[in-house]
C-alpha cells in the first residue's frame, strides 16, 4: 500500500477520535461548571442569613442570580453535547452495519430468527444483494409492490431492513416467501 493511502485511510479515524475526544471533554468541562455552580447554590441555601445581612445581601444576590444562570446554561449544553455523542454513536453503529456482510447484517436485524433468515436468503439470491428474478430484487427477492411498501436499498443493510418489516407485517411467518427455512 502506497503512502498516500495509508494517509488517507488514517486521516478520518484521527479526524473522527478528535471529534470524540471534543465532545467528551466539552461534557467535562459542562459537568464541572455545574458542579460548581451546584455548589454555590447549596452554600447560599445554608446561609440564607448571607442574603438578609445588609453586609453581604447585595452580593450574595449577584451570586445567586449568576450561578442559577450559570447552572441552566451549563445543564442546556450538557444535554446538547449528550445527543451529539450519542447521535455519533448511533451513526457509528449505522455505519457498521451497512457495512457488514449480508448473513451479519441479517442476523442483527432479525435477531432469534437468524437461521431461519439466512436459510430463506440463501435459497432466495444466494445471499446476494443484486439476485434478480424479474420484478423479484435483492437478498430476499422481494416482489415491486412489496419494495414500495416495505422500503429497499442497494446494500445489505437496506434490503434485510426491508425484508424483515414484511417479515414482521406478515405475522413473523415465512409464508410470503416461495423458499422456507426448514425445506
Amino acid at each position: 500500500m502506497g503512502a498516500c493511502a495509508l494517509i488517507l485511510l488514517v486521516l478520518p479515524a484521527t479526524a473522527q477520535s478528535r471529534s470524540d475526544a471534543r465532545l467528551g471533554a466539552e461534557l467535562t468541562h459542562h459537568l464541572s461548571i455545574m458542579k460548581k455552580d451546584r455548589q454555590v447554590l447549596r452554600f447560599i441555601e445554608a446561609h440564607a442569613w448571607l442574603l438578609s445581612d445588609p453586609r453581604f445581601a447585595a452580593e450574595a444576590r449577584r451570586q445567586l442570580r449568576l450561578h442559577t444562570l450559570s447552572l441552566k446554561r451549563a445543564e442546556r449544553k450538557a444535554t446538547a453535547t449528550r445527543l451529539a455523542i450519542v447521535r455519533r454513536s448511533k451513526a457509528r453503529h449505522l455505519a457498521a452495519v451497512s457495512a457488514a456482510s449480508p448473513p451479519t447484517v441479517i442476523c442483527r436485524l432479525f435477531g432469534s430468527y437468524c437461521g431461519q433468515a439466512l436459510a430463506v436468503s440463501r435459497c432466495e439470491s444466494g445471499l446476494r444483494t443484486d439476485a434478480q428474478n424479474g420484478q423479484y430484487q435483492g437478498l430476499f427477492q422481494m416482489g415491486s409492490s412489496e419494495r414500495r411498501i416495505f422500503g429497499h436499498g442497494p446494500t445489505a443493510f437496506a434490503q434485510a431492513k426491508a425484508a424483515h418489516r414484511y417479515f414482521v407485517a406478515s405475522g413473523r411467518d415465512w409464508s410470503p416467501w416461495s423458499c422456507k427455512p426448514w425445506a
